[in-house]
């Protein structure tokens, strides 16, 4: 018997056939505009089954509760966030930092444009965050950024570099979250990103000067 607390967030079965993956895409569908539309507090799956026009037993054999339902959405937005840090951050034909700024504003525009579900899924976390499934899916991103840090601060140890990807990190999240909950203008999204971008590089810039400065000189002749 599940846990009341940490009820099951997996799907059930994985749609096999064409006719299930429409399905499903139909099933997510209908719970992000029901999420939208009613939020997180008045959000089940009977509402999701007759905004997707199927029965409730169709959405239970994919999902074996509301939990399950908001984990796919907040799973497939990380996805995206993880596809995003990768696809930028791994650039190895640009140098680190303008890898990092360029990850700044994608990621401070995709905060501004998708802030209505970031709030609702956010309010809904209480379901599923304490879940394995979830744990795991916060730290592909965290492995994603430290990698990142190791490329960026090669002098620096790994304290250091954990402590820079953990600030970067939070202060996206935070941030991020408290800039776009009011309606922004490309050129305010533009303004707010250089300013962060600005602050995280001229972070770096000074942790690797600094470990710099702690490198012992070569004796003399050698």
């Amino acid at each position: 018997m599940a846990d009341r607390q940490n009820p099951p967030i997996s799907s059930r079965r994985k749609p096999k056939q064409a006719r299930s993956n429409d399905l499903v895409a139909a099933i997510l569908e209908a719970a992000l505009q029901v999420l939208e539309k009613e939020g997180a507090q008045r959000f089940t799956t009977t509402r999701v089954a007759e905004r997707a026009g199927v029965s409730v037993g169709s959405v239970y054999q994919y999902f074996p509760n509301k939990a399950s339902i908001l984990f796919r959405l907040q799973s497939d937005e990380w996805k995206q966030t993880s596809d995003m840090l990768c696809g930028i951050l791994e650039d190895a034909q640009r140098p680190p930092l303008e890898r990092l700024r360029m990850l700044v504003h994608a990621f401070v525009r995709s905060e501004c444009e998708e802030a209505g579900m970031r709030v609702a899924l956010n309010d809904a976390a209480p379901l599923y965050r304490d879940a394995p499934e979830a744990h795991e899916a916060r730290a592909a991103g965290d492995r994603i950024m430290q990698a990142f840090m190791r490329e960026a601060l090669p002098d620096a140890g790994e304290a250091t570099r954990a402590l820079a990807a953990d600030l970067v990190t939070t202060t996206f999240s935070s941030v991020g979250k408290q800039f776009s909950e009011s309606p922004r203008t490309d050129a305010e999204i533009k303004i707010y990103s250089d300013a962060m971008a600005d602050m995280f590089c001229a972070y770096l810039q000074s942790l690797g000067h600094g470990q710099q400065k702690k490198r012992p000189r070569r004796p003399a002749g050698l």
